[in-house]
């Protein structure tokens, strides 16, 4: 009895025992694995997985060399109109992949960048921060509301060691004024951009070497042309005298060689060692510059040579380029008016968006650029580099020796006259890539000679002028008393990007354009395509029987008319077949459609059903086997 007892109480206190182990068990998890998983979010939030096809988050190592070369803390803001887009899903869901890469971006940056989401509500301080940081409001929300979705960032000024990001004073602020899924795949390109100039203290500094009036002339009252003053708001502008230039320091971000005409051996080399020590280059040629105020030459018997070329250098780089030739496009041509008459101009050419490579970050966004007797670039069959257009014609252009254009300056019409399009895409502007050569291995011996470029470098080369002069882009108007410049073309914004781009490091002109986050269901479009030309077939058979019964009604209509109450039975007869038919044949071609708009709506059944029933219940039925699997399993180990 006592044994018994003794047992009993045992086996109590041994339950009671597990049962406060088992609490214990609980309470020691709670106490190790809240501060685990607070610690990780804080400190491990970086170390994630890209599992996209693309790699869409997955920053590039120019990106990361941006964020990690950050000499001072930077503060970027977002702003978002949540409440204002919840009936637009597509910018909610591109506001979720810019967030995404924003968080990405501030998790590698080891707390240098702060970042902060935003509501702008209408009427609010956010609002009018929004606006005072240079965002641009689009109209389209919930309830006519405004749309805010950019990016400000402020370069914060040293502050004492204890001072928060908050309590400094913002040293220099830019922004992204409004986030264009358009321009989704230069999402990343945008922000390290933004980043970059972040961290530039002092604006970039440009070198201008002309020969065109291209900075005016202020003792005659002449003013720059308007490009040259754009991008004298943005950078350091320097103009170089081609004349006694030896050497192109390197401080200059960008150098813009522009109608180099009779350019000295000296200034020649001191462009070729910069483009060689890693210095960027634009060069602009031409054809037949029409600014150039070159009187006539001692061997030009008609006109003045206008042309610009660089030679040597071109031999050098592997370009082919030809100052004679000019490419004429009747399908590109603009619109002018010469001596009262209005006609479209084949040497003037108005380059649309499909004449713009909208992979390249430069002209992604343009809508228009205007050139004027514009050459074009080819590569050396022996060449070691590669062209990536920027500018082409279209198909139906042709190449024509400039002198013809000079001498149809009064009757462009002419140019027309026996027009033979060469089938071909010309380059027009390009970036050039790859390794370079020396264009004078004979100063080898001179010191800090460089033979050969690093295997990245880059040139942009524009065969056209005119594009940079005031009047094919902008036109002045007087508004209350000022002067204002009209823009109609993008000319302006080619150039500015063009300099903005390669004023960057080569950390950021390793980023290129990525893909987005949108991808078509293709398998459905391959569906669809499938119901259009099940149905096509008839679809046009129909056509054909409907424009044929249309036919004969036309025939019999001016009969009846004619003999008007003298119309034969049989006629009368015919017609109103005819008008039977025509009402079955449309009636037929409704039922076309309808079957049509069946099977695609079938199809979209069929998807939904495969997306929303079957694969939830198939990872069910996976689900419950797994788990049977395992209690018949633990059931045979007992």
């Amino acid at each position: 009895m006592i044994r018994q007892q003794l047992l009993r109480l045992f086996s109590q206190s041994l339950r009671f025992t597990r049962r406060t182990m088992l609490y214990a068990s609980l309470v020691l998890l709670v106490v190790i694995f809240v501060p685990l998983i607070v610690v990780s979010s804080r400190w491990l939030h970086a170390t994630r997985i890209d599992l996209t096809t693309d790699q869409l988050y997955t920053l590039t190592p120019g990106t990361l060399h941006i964020v990690d070369t950050l000499q001072r803390p930077l503060r970027l803001t977002l702003y978002f109109s949540d409440h204002a887009t919840r009936d637009l899903p597509q910018l909610r869901s591109y506001e979720q992949r810019v967030n995404e890469m924003l968080q990405e971006i501030v998790a590698r940056s080891h707390g240098r960048i702060r970042l902060q989401v935003i509501d702008p509500v209408p009427y609010s301080d956010d609002e009018a921060s929004a606006e005072g940081g240079g965002l641009t409001a689009a109209n389209g929300g919930s309830n006519g509301e405004r749309v805010f979705f950019g990016l400000v960032g402020s370069a914060m000024a040293g502050g004492a060691d204890g001072d928060s990001t908050e309590d400094r004073v913002p040293d220099r602020t830019l922004a992204i004024p409004f986030f264009d899924p358009a321009r989704e795949a230069f999402l990343e390109y945008d922000i390290a951009k933004l980043l970059y100039e972040l961290n530039q203290v002092n604006k970039p500094s440009i070198g201008v070497i002309s020969s065109l009036p291209v900075a005016g002339n202020p003792a005659l009252g002449q003013p720059a042309w308007t490009v040259l003053q754009q991008l004298d708001q943005l950078f350091d502008v320097k103009m170089l005298d081609a004349s006694t230039l030896q050497h192109v320091d390197d401080s200059t971000k960008v150098l813009l060689l522009i109608h180099p005409k009779q350019l000295s051996l000296d200034a020649q080399y001191a462009i070729d060692q910069y483009v060689l020590r890693g210095g960027h280059l634009a060069v602009f040629v031409d054809p037949d510059a029409e600014l150039d105020t070159t009187p006539f030459a001692a061997d030009s018997a008609t006109f003045p040579d206008h042309s610009s070329d660089l030679p040597r250098l071109f031999a050098a780089w592997g370009v082919l380029y030809d100052p004679h030739k000019v490419v004429l496009d009747r399908t590109l041509a603009l619109p002018i008016e010469l001596a009262g008459s209005s006609f479209n101009h084949p040497a003037m050419l108005a380059l649309g968006a499909q004449e713009l490579n909208r992979n390249e970050a430069i002209t992604a966004s343009l809508q228009r650029i205007n050139v004027s007797t514009i050459g074009y670039f080819d590569l050396a069959p022996d060449a070691h580099t590669r062209l990536v257009p920027l500018l082409q014609s279209s198909a139906d252009a042709e190449v024509v020796p400039t002198q013809r254009v000079l001498d149809a300056s009064n009757d462009p019409t002419t140019l027309l006259q026996g027009y033979r399009p060469d089938n071909a895409h010309y380059v027009l502007a390009a970036r050039l890539r790859g390794t370079f050569g020396s264009a004078f291995p004979e100063r080898a011996r001179q010191p800090g000679h460089l033979a050969h470029s690093a295997p990245n470098a880059e040139v942009l080369l524009v065969a056209d002028t005119d594009l940079l002069s005031d009047r094919l882009w902008v036109e002045p108007q007087t508004l209350l008393g000022q002067t204002m410049m009209q823009v109609f073309a993008n000319n302006g914004d080619f150039v500015t990007n063009l300099v903005d781009n390669l004023s960057g490091s080569s950390a950021l002109l390793s980023i290129r354009g990525r893909s987005t986050s949108q991808h078509p269901f293709t398998r459905v479009q391959a569906l669809r395509n499938v119901a259009d030309q099940k149905f096509l077939q008839k679809e046009q058979e129909l056509e054909q029987e409907l424009a044929e019964t249309r036919r004969r009604l036309d025939e019999l209509q001016p009969a009846k008319g004619s003999a008007g109450s003298t119309a034969t039975a049989e006629q009368r007869q015919e017609i109103e077949q005819f008008r039977q038919r025509q009402l079955a044949i449309n009636k037929e071609l409704r039922d076309v459609q309808h079957q049509l708009n069946a099977e695609i709506d079938a199809l979209g059944l069929r998807v939904k059903v495969l997306n929303i029933v079957l694969v939830p219940i198939l990872v069910v039925l996976i689900g419950l086997l797994y788990g049977w699997r395992r209690s018949r399993h633990s059931r045979q180990r007992r």
